[in-house]
């Protein structure tokens, strides 16, 4: 008899073991499901850290070099007769992808940003008393004349004339606006409101909390125009595109030049090239025409440039966009920006 409670006993002691070994098992299990997944969560932030720091030095790498091509190309124009900044030139030449030891590639090109319109040059007002397109200055012309030759985007006269002077309203230092402006009492009805900037723009975008300035516009407008530098220099014949180039027109005349005489300056500028300025004035195109107060827009050489630079690291691609002032053989990245721009 006692044997055979000494029996149950026992056995029911080694059914409450296995219960607590299964216990055990379970939460051992738990804990190291949970341990796997935070050791995967772990080692793919350690991952995407490691990958976005390489892609980054690779980035800057590529703004190094863009730096050594300028100083090269400054030296080079120093022992030029007439030293120019031109699309022939080392850091003009296109983009090319470079293979890294890993896999993947960099590459990176340069853009002349004096080869824009400086946005921040229609700050001045005309002092003149005249009416109709003379009471414009030489640089407020040229904008109207950009705003009119932009495709399918393109504005009519008087539209271009108004979102001009809306610039002007934006970047000068007072609350008058001007005949077509927009001053703080247009934007302050707006939803959310806001006030006008009153100084230089920092970047393009500012275009997008301007009067009348729609998506559309924004996006055609964009890739002609520049903030930089922030004291407006002449803008480099040399490097205009041609949407660029139809801004150029006789003292007076409001209208974009015709894009057939544009593409000719264009293709004249890649075969023959313009040995000046003043051969640049005197071309078959602009026969006839007064071209005094544009000329004074207008220049050879050029000192910033946008860097567009692409890695692409273990299927991932990652964009450098750097503003690069060169200063005889100094060159300094004003601003970077990632991603899209």
């Amino acid at each position: 008899m006692q044997s055979r409670r000494y029996n149950v006993c026992r056995g029911r002691e080694m059914g409450a073991a296995l219960v607590v070994a299964l216990l055990v098992f379970a939460v051992c299990a738990g804990l190291m499901v949970a341990m796997q997944r935070e050791f995967a969560l772990f080692f793919q932030r350690g991952s995407n850290l490691f990958l976005g720091e390489q892609g980054y030095a690779y980035l800057r790498g590529a703004e190094e070099l863009a730096s050594v091509a300028l100083v090269l190309d400054y030296d080079n124009d120093k022992v030029q007769e007439r030293p120019r900044d031109d699309l022939s030139e080392i850091w003009a030449r296109e983009a090319t992808p470079f293979p890294l030891e890993e896999g993947g590639f960099l590459m990176g090109s340069l853009e002349d940003l004096q080869g824009r319109f400086n946005l921040n040059s229609l700050a001045q007002q005309s002092n003149s008393d005249e009416q109709g397109a003379d009471r414009f200055t030489p640089a407020q012309a040229q904008f109207i004349r950009l705003l009119q030759a932009l495709g399918d985007a393109s504005l009519s006269r008087q539209e271009a004339i108004a979102l001009t002077e809306a610039v002007g309203d934006w970047l000068d230092p007072d609350q008058e606006a001007r005949f077509s402006g927009a001053e703080d009492d247009y934007y302050f009805v707006q939803t959310p409101a806001y006030r006008t900037a009153n100084r230089a723009m920092a970047s393009v975008s500012e275009l997008r909390a301007i009067a009348n300035v729609s998506d559309e516009l924004f996006l055609a407008l964009s890739p002609w125009v520049t903030v930089w530098p922030s004291t407006p220099q002449p803008m480099n014949i040399h490097t205009a595109p041609m949407t660029v180039l139809r801004s150029i027109n006789a003292d007076g005349d409001l209208n974009p030049l015709d894009p057939a005489d544009a593409e000719t300056l264009v293709a004249r500028r890649e075969t023959e090239g313009f040995f000046d300025k003043a051969a640049f004035l005197e071309d078959p195109v602009f026969a006839g025409r007064t071209l005094e107060q544009a000329a004074t827009l207008l220049g050879e050489r050029s000192s910033y440039f946008l860097l567009s630079a692409l890695v692409e690291i273990a299927d991932r691609e990652m964009r450098l966009y750097s503003v690069l002032h060169r200063d005889r053989r100094q060159v300094k990245a004003l601003v970077r920006a990632s991603g899209s721009l």
